[in-house]
């Protein structure tokens, strides 16, 4: 994953921190075990990261500063309105196709972790929810879609991107074309735009 804001050691500690809680798990991994992984000091790892939950939580981080980023790189591009959405959503799925290893690890070791984690993800959830209600709005002022209650539909289109990505993540299945092909068109029939509705 991109860490241009991290310094090297910061960033070293992170990758290896990713690498060890893929392969060994969360509860299994130790901060000795992450100290060998990057090759830094113990002085250094506890200077960034006070203990093992705050480095999850910042991969955590990391991942969701990662997936917006796309995202504002996709919209670039695209006028305001549907085409953003469209833009938006397949960008969010291609990132995570291309990230499963620490998609996997996110999304699914993160369950069951406890109150922080959980406050966390619904944070994340939160944060992306409100970015896909902005581009609803959009779609609502340019005409290209009724109005809608875009909050409830945001949530609405989360969890649906979230269940169908931890199947993915868990199984392969359904394939990431699969899922870029038939999840976008039900989502925008959810809120009643069609081909047929895209204004002329």
């Amino acid at each position: 994953m991109s860490k241009s804001s991290d310094t090297p050691t910061r960033g070293r500690i992170l990758d290896a921190a990713l690498d060890l809680f893929s392969r060994e798990g969360y509860h299994s991994s130790r901060m000795d075990d992450i100290v060998s992984e990057a090759k830094v000091s113990k002085g250094s790892i506890y200077f960034h990261f006070p203990n093992k939950e705050q480095l999850f939580l910042a991969l955590v981080d990391q991942f969701a500063d990662l997936i917006e980023r796309n995202v504002n790189e996709a919209i670039e591009q695209e006028a305001e309105g549907i085409d953003r959405v469209r833009a938006a959503i397949s960008s969010v799925l291609t990132t995570f196709a291309k990230y499963r290893r620490p998609a996997k690890l996110l999304l699914v070791q993160a369950v069951g972790l406890g109150t922080i984690f959980e406050q966390k993800r619904q944070a994340i959830h939160e944060r992306f929810a409100r970015i896909i209600q902005t581009f609803l709005n959009e779609a609502v002022a340019q005409g290209d879609i009724e109005p809608v209650n875009t909050h409830v539909a945001a949530h609405a289109w989360m969890g649906a991107i979230y269940t169908l990505v931890i199947q993915w993540v868990m199984t392969a299945e359904p394939s990431k074309e699969e899922i870029l092909e038939h999840l976008l068109p039900l989502l925008l029939r959810s809120v009643g735009y069609t081909d047929e509705t895209k204004p002329s």
